[in-house]
């Protein structure tokens, strides 16, 4: 049994050179909508928008 069914793995792309930076969890109850977060990509080597993927 599954610990805990209402929090899943997301992916966030970074959206200028969209490679996959980043995995992490969020809330399926409290975040419905995609998730967007400014993260550092380090192929641009900057902080750059990235969003969720499915």
């Amino acid at each position: 049994m599954p610990k805990n069914d209402k929090r899943v793995k997301i992916t966030l792309e970074c959206t200028e050179c969209k490679r996959r930076n980043y995995n992490t969890m969020k809330s399926k109850v409290n975040d419905r909508e995609r998730l967007e977060m400014k993260k550092y990509c380090a192929f641009d080597r900057k902080h750059t928008p990235h969003k969720e993927t499915r």
